[in-house]
C-alpha cells in the first residue's frame, strides 16, 4: 500500500504510527512537502514542496541488531540502481548510504526501529529542485540539475521500492556478506578514497569490515569508523 499525502511533518513519523497499528511490510507513505524532515545525527532534511520524493517504508524484517548498518547500506543500493536504471545515470554510494551524482548528495537514507522486527526505512530524493539555499549549493543536487529532465515521480518512487524492499529481502536471505560485498563493488568510497572523518581522522579507505563499518588506513594505523560524516579530501 502507498499513501500520498500533499505535505507532513515527517513520514517517518506517519510510518511509525501506520507500523504501529500493524500495517503491513513494505506499505510506503511519500509526501510532496515534509514541514521538518528528519536527516542522520539529527540533521534536517531539505524536503521543499514539490522537489523531491520524501517517503519512509515500514520494514517488517527478522534482524538482529547488529545488522542495522549493513540494512542502511542495502536501502542506498536499492536506491542507487532504481534511479541509475530509471534515469539512466551512474549514481555513487558514500558510506553508509549516501547516493550521489557527480560528487554531490542526490538521496539520504536514515532507518530507525519501532519495535523488534519492525523498522523504518526513510529515503528522501531529489528529484525537481532547480536549485538549492546557499548553504547546501555545493553539497546537494537533484535529477533535473545534473540531467536537465523532469520525471514522472511515481514511477521512480514504484522503481525505488521495488529495489529497496527487493535489497533487503537479499539480506535476510542471504545475511550481511553479500551486501556488504555488493557495497564493496558498487561505491567507489569503499576503497582508495582519500577522506576526513568529522575532521578528525585522515586516510585512505581500505574496504569494510565484517559488520558493515568502514576501514581507514591512517599514517597511525587503520581505523574503523562506525559513524561520522565522511568527506573526500
Amino acid at each position: 500500500m502507498t499513501i500520498w499525502l500533499r505535505t507532513t511533518k515527517s513520514t517517518m513519523l506517519d510510518a511509525a504510527a501506520l507500523a504501529m497499528r500493524g500495517e503491513a511490510h513494505g506499505t510506503v507513505v511519500v509526501a510532496e512537502e515534509q514541514t521538518e524532515g528528519i536527516g542522520r545525527h539529527g540533521n534536517a532534511w531539505h524536503s521543499p514542496d514539490n522537489g523531491g520524493l520524501y517517503m519512509s517504508i515500514i520494514l517488517r524484517l527478522p534482524l538482529t541488531s547488529d545488522a542495522m548498518p549493513v540494512l542502511t547500506m542495502a536501502l542506498g543500493l536499492g536506491v542507487q540502481r532504481a534511479v541509475d536504471e530509471f534515469c539512466g545515470v551512474a549514481c555513487d554510494i558514500r558510506w553508509p548510504n549516501d547516493v550521489m551524482l557527480n560528487g554531490k548528495k542526490l538521496s539520504g537514507i536514515l532507518v530507525q526501529m519501532v519495535d523488534k522486527g519492525t523498522l523504518i526505512g526513510g529515503i528522501g530524493v531529489n528529484v525537481s529542485q532547480p536549485s538549492f539555499p546557499e548553504t547546501l549549493r555545493e553539497i546537494a543536487t537533484s535529477l533535473l540539475i545534473e540531467t536537465g529532465r523532469a520525471y514522472r515521480k511515481e514511477k521512480l518512487l514504484e522503481r525505488i521500492v521495488a529495489e529497496v524492499l527487493r535489497c533487503s529481502s537479499l539480506l535476510t536471505e542471504r545475511g550481511k556478506a553479500e551486501i556488504i560485498r555488493l557495497f564493496e563493488e558498487r561505491s567507489t568510497w569503499a576503497r582508495g578514497k582519500a577522506v576526513e572523518v568529522d575532521g578528525r581522522i585522515r586516510g585512505v579507505t581500505a574496504g569494510l569490515n565484517e559488520d558493515g563499518f568502514l576501514l581507514v588506513q591512517t599514517d597511525s594505523g587503520v581505523e574503523t569508523i562506525l559513524a561520522g560524516g565522511v568527506r573526500e579530501v
